[in-house]
């Protein structure tokens, strides 16, 4: 039996994937469970493991290229003496799988040419999930076998720890020859605790030259794309931080961050304002059971990402601030799972540990609001007694769709939520 390997859906809005890297080549034996490649979607790289035993017949999209969601991108015999049929059967798939294919609604990757359409035959893990098993470059296992290297037992430098060809030659003694392997994932950065992770310094611009955009940036533009189709207005608020800045530096040294702070005060306020919480649908508007708070996160590669912090008004402060430290390292590595990037009920974007006073967000598609927050800074104000004090001061924009969430509630959120930040900034520790 020859099973047809087709490009998976990791994501409700995925049209087309980058394959990262083959774990295996054609005539390579695979075992149920075992990682056949490595795909690259608009937010992160996923395995595909078999669900069947056999041999990887023929491969028909190599590394570093992209193919529409559902297009058959190579062949699986069950037998060794199916290979050759495979192979010739390869030209009729590939002419086949050009037309477009409907995306799949939940990630599947292989199904069998001669079963239902609802017999899946691979499953997707994250990269840091390899039940076990370590993963090798086609190359490397060749070389591992020309050298008589068992390259199991190496210590791997590519990606995720994949063992890439520069280790078995250097385990043999040999110099290190030019490989094209995939570009190893960025280095997780060190979560701050004073706000949201601030990109590094951009490397230096190819002027001259037109790149190409990665999945993540193609995401991005489409989405932004998309967000033009909704009517949207954004209001204003200033905020006094003094009670909050007290108390973050307070609670700093327990691995507090000013990012699980903010997301747990936006939490609360969206309890007493479930309209915020909510989203546009055809047939009404659907509010949401959990608060999930997606925040910004710029990529080292290009591109933006949301990690979304989920059930926050559920959860105390020094959970929240541990589970964002994770998704960021996570987010930075290409490793979160769909969950973690496409849940978000509403948004933050914090710009402020740039110096920027004020901006105007972008509404996600999916959502009703996303939240603009400013720099905290000192300002010259007349206080409540008539005198002149100095105070520390946030502006912060919230954007709204206002097919359902109109002027007054945007105020009254803004207003609960600045009442909340200058008078009971505490209540954020119960």
């Amino acid at each position: 039996m020859i099973h047809e390997i087709f490009m998976p859906a990791l994501s409700s809005t995925m049209t087309e994937g980058k394959i990262v890297s083959w774990a295996k080549s054609p005539g390579d034996k695979i075992e149920k469970g075992e990682t056949v490649l490595v795909v690259e979607s608009d937010k992160a790289d996923m395995d595909v493991e078999s669900f069947h035993n056999g041999y990887l017949a023929t491969i028909m999209a190599d590394e570093g290229q992209e193919a529409p969601v559902g297009e058959s991108i190579a062949l699986l015999a069950e037998t060794e003496a199916e290979i050759e049929t495979a192979k010739k059967q390869a030209p009729s798939y590939q002419q086949s799988s050009s037309e477009p294919a409907p995306a799949a609604p939940e990630p599947a990757a292989v199904t069998s040419s001669s079963e239902t359409d609802n017999s899946s035959t691979a499953t997707l893990t994250s990269p840091n999930s390899r039940n076990g098993r370590t993963v090798v470059s086609p190359r490397a296992r060749k070389l591992g076998k020309e050298f008589s290297i068992d390259v199991n037992s190496l210590q791997g430098s590519g990606p995720y720890g994949r063992i890439v060809a520069a280790d078995v030659e250097a385990a043999a003694g040999r110099s290190k020859t030019a490989e094209p392997e995939p570009a190893s994932a960025p280095k997780p950065a060190q979560a701050t605790a004073s706000a949201p992770e601030p990109s590094p310094a951009p490397a230096a611009a190819p002027v001259g030259k037109t790149v190409p955009f990665n999945s993540l940036q193609k995401a991005v533009a489409n989405n932004m794309v998309a967000s033009l189709q909704v009517p949207t207005y954004g209001v204003g608020y200033t905020i006094t931080t003094d009670e909050l800045d007290q108390l973050y530096k307070q609670i700093k040294s327990k691995g507090v961050t000013m990012t699980a702070l903010l997301a747990k005060a936006v939490a609360a306020t969206l309890q007493k304002h479930p309209r915020l919480n909510s989203s546009y649908t055809e047939q009404g508007i659907q509010y949401h059971r959990a608060i999930n708070i997606a925040v910004a996160v710029a990529m080292e590669d290009g591109g933006l990402i949301t990690p979304v912090l989920q059930n926050v008004d559920q959860l105390d402060i020094y959970s929240l601030s541990q589970n964002w430290k994770s998704l960021v390292e996570r987010a930075r590595a290409k490793q979160l799972q769909p969950e973690e990037y496409s849940s978000g009920t509403f948004t933050i974007s914090n710009l402020g540990m740039f110096g920027v006073d004020r901006f105007d967000a972008i509404l996600p598609p999916g959502q009703g609001g996303i939240l603009a927050i400013g720099a905290s800074r000192s300002q010259v104000v007349a206080t409540n007694e008539g005198m002149i004090g100095v105070r520390r001061q946030m502006s912060v924009n919230i954007t709204c769709d206002h097919r359902i969430i109109y002027g007054t509630h945007a105020a009254a959120f803004l207003q609960d939520l600045a009442n909340l930040i200058e008078s009971e900034p505490h209540s954020l520790t119960l």
